[in-house]
């Protein structure tokens, strides 16, 4: 259990029914908020997609999927989706979404090659949303004001629970700070990328991260990412790339960074093929999605995942994921967090 952190002197500051309670509140609250701030509609979303398809999120490209065979198919295999990154930019063009406006939808995935820890576990819940955005919009400045609406939205979540839970008192500050990979590589280039995101997190609060996915002239990348759905490679300033980012929170209980939203604006035909090129994922080109877009079929789009069990686990203090959504755990583990008051249910 050497992944796992206990805080010291843990005590949680809601039952098991006022969890439950504020579980429902901080749902509810946030995607209504985030709904009207982005003009998004809801829509109902997959939990599987057929093999083969190139539909399913790769995340760094290691991850094995539950997979699954249809009898009514011929055993044609299916896939648990990792995420939503790619149906939903082709769900925008189905939909009939104008410029502007945007859908969301509650995102359940499997991810069993999941270290699992105190953030990690097999299963994935978040509000998966995507935009469609005009060209013009394909630059560093859309997509910080994007993120700022999205803090916007948190920070009047964190409000809605204090309202309702005094002792939960706020801690996050009222803007959100931008920082390059890049920058924090240069600026820390002797610690790992997470001990960055911890440093630079624990002095602002609220960060977002720019430029994730890409080779940074330091020799690395600072996180793994896709290569066919945000657009890590696009120049735009100085010699700073990437269209995409983090959201991180200082998290009080763990005393780490918090990732609450992988986002960022899409790859354009361009781009997907210099992703494609540099990650040697050429041949994905003939696959649904890529073939699509490449064709010109699919419209300019943003859009993220938003971690549901993360931001009610940050709202809520508490030191465990497992303490807002049922999952399986090591008995281990189990056994740990019960003789450390962390309640997994």
């Amino acid at each position: 259990m050497k992944n796992l952190y206990l805080p010291k002197n843990y005590t949680p500051l809601l039952d098991l029914k006022q969890t439950e309670h504020a579980i429902t509140v901080i749902k509810d609250s946030f995607q209504n908020f985030l709904s009207a701030e982005l003009y998004l509609r809801r829509v109902t979303a997959p939990l599987f997609v057929l093999k083969g398809t190139g539909i399913n999120d790769d995340l760094n490209g290691i991850e094995r999927p539950v997979t699954f065979a249809i009898k009514a198919m011929d055993d044609r295999e299916a896939e648990i989706v990792h995420s939503l990154a790619k149906w939903k930019r082709m769900a925008l063009v189905d939909y009939e979404i104008e410029p502007g406006f945007g859908i969301y939808t509650d995102m359940n995935a499997l991810r069993p090659d999941e270290d699992l820890d105190n953030i990690h576990s097999v299963y994935v819940d978040q509000w998966d949303w995507e935009k469609n955005i005009r060209p013009e919009d394909r630059s560093l400045d859309f997509l910080k004001s994007t993120v700022k609406k999205i803090y916007e939205v948190i920070k009047q979540t964190e409000f809605v629970v204090y309202e309702k839970y005094p002792r939960i008192t706020p801690s996050l500050p009222d803007n959100i700070t931008f920082i390059h990979a890049e920058e924090l590589c240069e600026w820390l280039p002797k610690l790992s990328p997470k001990e960055r995101e911890n440093r630079i997190t624990q002095q602002y609060g609220a960060v977002f991260v720019i430029g994730i996915g890409g080779v940074m002239p330091c020799g690395e990348r600072h996180d793994g990412r896709a290569p066919d759905y945000d657009d890590w490679s696009t120049s735009t300033i100085k010699n700073f790339k990437g269209l995409n980012g983090d959201i991180l929170l200082w998290n009080p209980v763990l005393e780490s960074s918090f990732e609450i939203s992988s986002m960022g604006i899409r790859v354009d035909a361009q781009s997907l093929i210099n992703q494609l090129q540099e990650h040697g994922k050429t041949d994905r080109k003939e696959l649904l999605f890529h073939k699509r877009l490449l064709d010109g079929e699919l419209c300019e789009s943003m859009g993220g995942g938003i971690g549901q069990s993360r931001l009610c686990m940050f709202f809520l203090r508490k030191a465990h994921i497992g303490e807002i959504q049922a999952s399986v755990w090591p008995e281990e583990m189990r056994r740990i967090c019960a003789e450390n008051r962390i309640v997994l249910l």
